[in-house]
């Protein structure tokens, strides 16, 4: 079995595809930083869409997603970006945490995903 890795850094890949599934890595809104919300989870699913691509899949193969928020109280500007990006009726399993930090200051919001090719 072949083993491929998208956007190879010193310490993780961004994304990984093995026996046809797609593992990204936990993104942050790298464009957005300190941005709004809305801002953030668009920045944020806009570069999945990228990532997906690269390794052959795309957003109506979701498997699973886990969301992180610094506060419950942007979930539903979260969930206001994220419904009109999901594909109505192919829509993934997902979880969404609270967690008071995220990797840096500035990002209130981080998305992984887990997709079939």
């Amino acid at each position: 079995m072949s083993i491929q890795r998208h956007e190879i850094g010193a310490r993780m890949s961004q994304a990984v595809v093995h026996n046809g599934t797609a593992y990204l890595a936990g993104q942050v809104a790298q464009n957005a930083q300190g941005g709004s919300i809305t801002e953030q989870t668009q920045d944020i699913v806009d570069t999945i869409d990228k990532l997906l691509a690269q390794c052959g899949s795309d957003k109506s193969k979701l498997l699973s997603a886990t969301i992180w928020v610094n506060t419950m109280d942007d979930f539903a500007e979260m969930n206001a970006v994220w419904d009109t990006w999901v594909v109505a009726g192919q829509t993934p399993c997902r979880a969404c945490v609270e967690s008071a930090r995220l990797a840096a200051p500035g990002f209130n919001v981080e998305i992984m995903v887990v997709a079939a090719i």
